[in-house]
């Protein structure tokens, strides 16, 4: 339990951790591009404020598009650091403030604005030229500007990492609460056992991948229980099969040896033959069923299945079986020639078997498939038994004797080979009111 813990801690850590920190990237990518985007419109708004001021004044001056006016005015102007320069760069006139801060030092003369500290304070400069090849040169304080854009970087020092702190908080809760259902389907599954496989997980309400999660745990849960219930049956039915026989020689056995006179050697001789053969039989046909189940010892070639069923016609005829193979053409398949032959045989065996007079065997080429029909005139199989006749051990007539019925392999053994050719066989009404069943085959290229 202490382990599980810590591995759902670990998980919700992890996946806590991971939203961090694509969240803090995040946030500081945002941080630094608004930071910079307000510090370029800032800049950029208390430019163009200068240079309408600077054309205002430039107009006062007798300036391009404006009225006449002297250097004399630049004296007169308050709070403001403005230069009218000479060609030769001398200051002609200055502001109060201006001759203050900078007496007859003139201010830089540039294309374009910049900013420079004057009196520890900074400035954006800009200039313009005037009439009589004067220049017009204004400064204008931005220390607003750079205690707004401060306070605005310290309220993102201080925002980010409170909003980290609540993504990690949020994340850490709202991981918890969808690991929790995870960590109850996984504790369920854990307790169930292979002798619980009944048990199922609580399927949530609340319609989500959980809940998906919950039913496909279930669906597996439902085939499991399945297998080891057709493993279990088919060992049960495996040990009664082979249980058989060997009762049957025993049975002989301690008849001949308590009353010597009454069984002859041949007589057991012949039971121990006949029963041994019958385990050989069923030994045999569970080994192949085990080699279909893993597919191996399967290979494919090129295999006439018009030969293999014409030979089991003829096999039939000799047995003095009525077989009717007109219906038999040329066609070709991929598979294992063994097993396609004991495919046909045992299929031909259950006809013949169960046959009332006739028996019919046919092989069809059909747009890129092979149909192989083998029918008989017998009691034929009930609808609701077409599936089931072909799980191993199934009798659908467990009255009779198993001498004339078989071990009840023989057409798992088809339904085996015909998955392993990659085929199929069905069953249904033959035209005679029997049992028909039809394999399917890709036909051989």
């Amino acid at each position: 339990m202490a382990e599980r813990t810590r591995g759902w801690r670990s998980v919700r850590g992890r996946t806590t951790l991971g939203a961090t920190l694509v969240v803090a990237v995040a946030l500081i990518i945002g941080a630094l591009s608004f930071y910079g985007i307000l510090s370029s419109s800032i800049h950029s708004g208390t430019e163009r404020a200068a240079e309408q001021r600077l054309e205002e004044l430039a107009d006062r001056l007798g300036g391009p598009g404006g009225g006449p006016g002297g250097d004399r005015d630049i004296g007169t102007l308050d709070d403001e650091i403005v230069q009218v320069l000479g060609p030769d760069g001398s200051v002609r006139a200055a502001s109060e403030d201006a001759r203050d801060e900078l007496g007859a030092t003139a201010l830089p003369v540039d294309g374009d604005s910049r900013t420079l500290t004057i009196g520890g304070e900074p400035m954006l400069v800009v200039s313009e030229d005037i009439e009589g090849d004067r220049t017009l040169v204004l400064a204008v304080s931005v220390e607003d500007d750079a205690e707004t854009l401060s306070t605005v970087a310290v309220l993102l020092a201080v925002a980010v990492p409170l909003l980290l702190v609540l993504v990690a908080i949020t994340t850490w809760l709202v991981v918890g609460r969808a690991l929790k259902p995870v960590t109850r389907i996984r504790q369920e599954v854990d307790g169930i056992t292979a002798e619980h496989l009944d048990r199922r997980v609580e399927v949530p309400p609340s319609a989500d991948e959980i809940a998906a999660l919950a039913a496909t745990m279930n669906r597996m849960l439902d085939r499991l229980d399945a297998a080891a219930t057709a493993q279990r049956r088919f060992v049960s039915d495996a040990s009664h099969e082979l249980r058989s026989p060997l009762a049957t020689i025993r049975q002989h056995a301690e008849l001949a040896q308590a009353h010597p006179g009454t069984t002859s050697i041949g007589e057991l001789a012949e039971v121990v033959s006949d029963e041994g053969l019958r385990l050989q039989g069923i030994v045999e046909s569970l080994l192949l069923l085990a080699r279909l189940d893993e597919g191996g010892g399967v290979h494919h070639e090129a295999v006439d299945l018009d030969d293999i069923a014409l030979g089991e016609v003829r096999r039939l005829r000799a047995a003095g079986v009525e077989v009717d193979g007109s219906a038999i053409r040329a066609a070709r398949v991929e598979g294992d020639p063994r097993l396609l032959g004991q495919l046909v045989r045992n299929l031909a065996d259950n006809a013949a078997r169960h046959r009332a007079a006739h028996v019919a065997i046919g092989v069809t080429p059909v747009d890129g498939h092979v149909f192989l029909t083998v029918e008989d005139d017998g009691a034929g199989v009930p609808p609701d038994e077409h599936d089931r006749i072909f799980e191993r051990f199934v009798r659908l007539d467990e009255a009779r004797s198993r001498d004339a019925g078989g071990s009840g392999l023989g057409l798992a053994i088809v339904r085996g080979i015909a998955a392993a050719s990659g085929g199929t066989v069905s069953v249904d009404d033959s035209r005679w009111g029997g049992a028909r069943f039809v394999v399917t085959l890709p036909l051989s290229d």
